[in-house]
């Protein structure tokens, strides 16, 4: 496949002197600007001056006028001409011999200097000297050397010579590096060093040798096998060789081609990826050379020109013929004289649509790269899928288009494998873009369609990007959510959008089992919502629906509302106990959390509570067939707040616990009451609890003084002796272990008082024991107190003696260090470091006033 990269355009259709009855014919030329030179084979020179012009339609002509000829007075032709415009000269070979004539009128430069036995000669394309009316000319001469020359208006100034092997017939000069072509080979000289690096060998007899600067200290040769080989000046080749056709005359080059010329066609090929693109037939070649970026051509007789066609046409005559790779590396290489900024808005748009290309083509990586690299208007790309658009949008598709694309089903041929292919590629697409600056002003756009492409596969990626951030327009997409039956999505939507009313009637339906959805949580999810909704009427519509479902669970909407929720008159504890006596078990739990988690102290709620827990005790009492385990653990809550609660009415609990023979809760009732006794003696007769008894001592003792616990178990002490008690032998055991016990407190002499006069000393050894100990440990304890308060009396009374043994002296003149006022009362305050002041200005007397010195509160031995 090929593209238009140049047109053969007349230059000069017949050169003066050269009719179709003389003999002589072009031999060589070189371009100069707008002049142009010709060297003929009898000898002339020929200066024409050519103007670049377009027509209406904007091809490109040529129109030449003669501005003279000169004859060299030789018989030879003149084999080489080069123009010096920076020295105004024209460098001609001709018998051999160099010599240099004015650019204008064509005369022999002034002093006539000349090189002789000169074969071929070529300027130096990077001179390294600084002189800019200076040429660096590079000769090849007849005795097996290249001569470097420097060359002035008047002066040519020889530099240096360099030996070869073999005479040189074509050589090509860049900065400080000489490619040659020899009689067998083709070498690189570097006349800084005098190295020579010899290259490849040269069939003379197959080809003709050809050596071309292509950039900086690389040139193109011809090679073995109708190749094209690029050598650097290190002597590699840095680029895929050229294949082009035998019989080579000229070669040129103009960025980014490569223009070879034989007998027959002038063919391009590209430096980038050295394929041909083009072959234009000419016949009758003599030369073809670049000139200034410009590819002149030269027949026997008329001279033409290549012109580039605009790069933008050859770009879309690759993009035509779907050569994507091709037409991007064509833009980027192309000599397109453009602003950056102008250059990158055409590459983008030359960009996007390669990627339309490559992606009617399924080529969906490259696509992707493409479009990002590209930047595309993800528009262009969402419209290509039906329906995927958000029906607000107003997008219309570029003018001139990018594509020619109707939608992906044209794409994909009614194949449903390919279409899923092609959606699968716009979701990763999307995902990959959002939140980047391609995505930048198109989040609706991106939203709504990974939305839809969500919606159709069941996407676990469709509830976060619905829960956050979403740009998801909520009456476009609920069609679409409710076709799929995403009954939660949808919800959620709502949610977003604000219409909580229609996400929890979503939300009923599927607890209710109306409507069905996999990504559903469940009925849960819908209670921490509503736990956490700020709308309280519509808390209240669902209320009952919830609480029909699951009292327990469903409680949690009132339990656990935020914390910092403004207190509302809807959500009022008395409004909710009101509301929910209808549902038992909620009530109670709602009662536990005024209770136990709020703390609330109010008689009301806590005696509510103890009686639904008593209630709840009796209910399961009475009923058949409940387990024991069930009752006791009842009864155990109902202990437990009668324990730790000191809000509830205590006689209206009693008297319901009595008629039911509730025996451990009337002993805990009781002693709300302070009516220890009686507690006592239904925990010692009714219920012969023994451990129970001794707890109850300890847990109503706790926080009261050691004479409340002294008083609490003697009460039980009593309990257990009490000479009316027509079993007492039995309560002596229990007697004799609470007075042996580590946890309780007697006070000795009432003990020995109340005991029977039948008990032995041994029964009571244990007891006496601890008793004497623990009245020897106390006085011992007393004597040290008494000692150490002594001992730190001492230390005062030294601490005053020292300091009242320094005189201080006050006058009605001393001031106050503080306030700097004197004295009018005699008291007055002294620090340890000899500041005095008033009693009101010492605020700390520990911390000096004026240097803020902490002084030690406590006397250091």
């Amino acid at each position: 496949m090929s593209i238009k990269a140049f047109e053969l355009v007349p230059a000069i259709e017949r050169v003066h002197r050269m009719s179709e009855k003389t003999k002589a014919q072009i031999e060589c030329m070189d371009v100069c600007g707008k002049n142009l030179y010709i060297g003929t084979t009898d000898c002339f020179v020929l200066h024409y001056m050519l103007e670049e012009r377009s027509n209406a339609s904007g091809k490109v002509l040529f129109h030449s006028n003669s501005q003279g000829q000169k004859h060299l007075a030789l018989k030879k032709p003149i084999a080489q001409l080069k123009a010096a415009s920076a020295l105004n000269r024209i460098l001609v070979l001709c018998d051999n011999t160099v010599s240099m004539l004015n650019m204008l009128d064509l005369e022999p430069a002034v002093g006539g200097a000349k090189i002789k036995g000169v074969t071929q000669f070529c300027l130096n394309e990077s001179p390294v000297g600084n002189n800019p009316f200076c040429v660096e000319v590079c000769v090849a001469l007849k005795k097996k050397q290249v001569a470097l020359y420097t060359i002035t208006e008047d002066r040519i100034n020889h530099v240096k010579d360099m030996s070869l092997p073999e005479p040189a017939s074509v050589i090509s000069m860049d900065g400080h590096v000489v490619c040659a072509a020899l009689l067998s080979q083709y070498c690189m000289l570097d006349y800084e060093t005098g190295q020579q690096t010899d290259l490849f060998p040269i069939d003379t007899e197959h080809m003709r040798p050809l050596v071309k600067r292509v950039s900086r200290e690389e040139f193109l040769l011809t090679g073995p096998s109708a190749l094209g080989m690029f050598v650097t000046s290190e002597g590699i080749s840095q680029r895929p060789p050229l294949q082009w056709s035998e019989n080579l005359i000229s070669v040129g080059y103009v960025h980014p081609y490569i223009l070879a010329m034989n007998d027959e066609f002038i063919t391009v090929h590209s430096i980038l990826d050295q394929q041909q693109k083009q072959a234009i037939p000419f016949q009758g070649g003599v030369i073809m050379n670049d000139y200034d970026g410009r590819i002149f051509i030269a027949s026997t007789k008329e001279i033409y020109s290549l012109v580039p066609v605009a790069w933008e046409k050859q770009v879309q005559g690759l993009l035509a013929d779907k050569r994507t790779q091709e037409a991007l590396d064509l833009t980027r290489n192309a000599n397109h004289g453009l602003t950056r900024d102008n250059f990158l808005k055409k590459f983008k748009r030359i960009q996007q649509q390669a990627a339309f290309i490559e992606f009617s083509r399924r080529n969906l990586a490259e696509a992707q790269e493409l479009f990002k690299n590209g930047q595309v208007d993800v528009r262009e790309l969402i419209s290509l899928y039906p329906r995927l658009m958000p029906s607000t949008s107003n997008f219309q598709r570029s003018v001139p288009g990018l594509h020619e694309i109707a939608d992906v089903n044209q794409l994909a041929r009614g194949d449903k494998q390919v279409v899923e292919e092609y959606k699968n590629f716009l979701r990763r697409y999307l995902e990959d873009i959002r939140g980047t600056v391609n995505a930048r002003g198109f989040k609706q756009e991106i939203d709504v369609a990974l939305l839809k492409l969500y919606a159709e596969i069941n996407s676990p990626e469709l509830l976060p990007l619905i829960e956050v951030d979403s740009g998801c327009d909520l009456k476009d997409c609920a069609e679409w959510l409710e076709n799929y039956e995403r009954h939660h999505s949808l919800a959620m939507l709502c949610k977003y959008h604000g219409d909580n009313d229609k996400a929890l009637n979503i939300w009923s339906r599927l607890v209710n089992g109306d409507i069905k959805d996999d990504l559903f949580p469940g009925f849960e999810f819908v209670v921490n919502f509503l736990s956490n909704l700020s709308d309280h009427d519509l808390v209240w519509k669902y209320v009952e629906w919830a609480l029909e479902k699951d009292q327990e669970l469903s409680i949690k909407i009132f339990t656990e509302r935020p914390a910092q929720e403004p207190p509302s008159e809807r959500l009022r504890p008395d409004t909710v106990i009101d509301y929910l006596h209808r549902y038992p078990r909620a009530v109670v739990s709602y009662l536990e959390y005024l209770v136990f988690q709020k703390k609330l102290e109010k008689e009301k709620y806590h005696t509510h509570l103890a009686v639904l827990y008593l209630e709840n005790v009796l209910n399961l009492m009475k009923a058949n067939g409940v387990k024991k385990e069930h009752i006791d653990m009842a009864r155990s809550k109902l202990r437990t707040m009668l324990q730790v609660s000191n809000l509830y009415r205590v006689q209206l609990i009693l008297g319901k616990a009595k008629e039911q023979e509730m025996h451990a809760e009337c002993a805990i009732l009781y002693g709300k009451l302070e009516d220890h006794e009686k507690a006592l003696r239904i925990l010692v007769h009714q219920l012969r609890d023994y451990a129970a008894a001794e707890n109850y001592c300890i847990v109503n003792s706790e926080g009261r003084d050691l004479n409340y616990r002294k008083r609490l178990f003697h009460i039980l002490l009593s309990v257990y002796l009490d000479p009316a008690n027509e079993k007492k032998e039995l309560l002596v055991e229990p007697a004799i272990d609470l007075l042996n016990s580590n946890v309780t407190d007697f006070d000795v002499a009432k003990v020995i008082q109340i005991i029977p006069d039948t008990w032995s000393i041994a029964m009571l050894s244990l007891f006496l024991r601890r008793a004497v100990r623990t009245n020897m440990h106390g006085n011992r304890m007393t004597h040290i107190e008494r000692m150490m308060s002594r001992g730190e009396n001492l230390l005062v009374k030294q601490t005053s003696i020292e300091d009242m043994r320094e005189a201080i002296v006050m006058n009605e003149e001393k001031p106050c260090a503080v306030c700097n006022r004197t004295f009018s009362d005699p008291s007055f305050v002294r620090y340890p470091n000899g500041v005095i002041t008033h009693i009101h200005c010492a605020k700390n007397k520990h911390v000096c006033p004026v240097t803020g010195k902490l002084f030690s509160t406590s006397k250091q031995s």
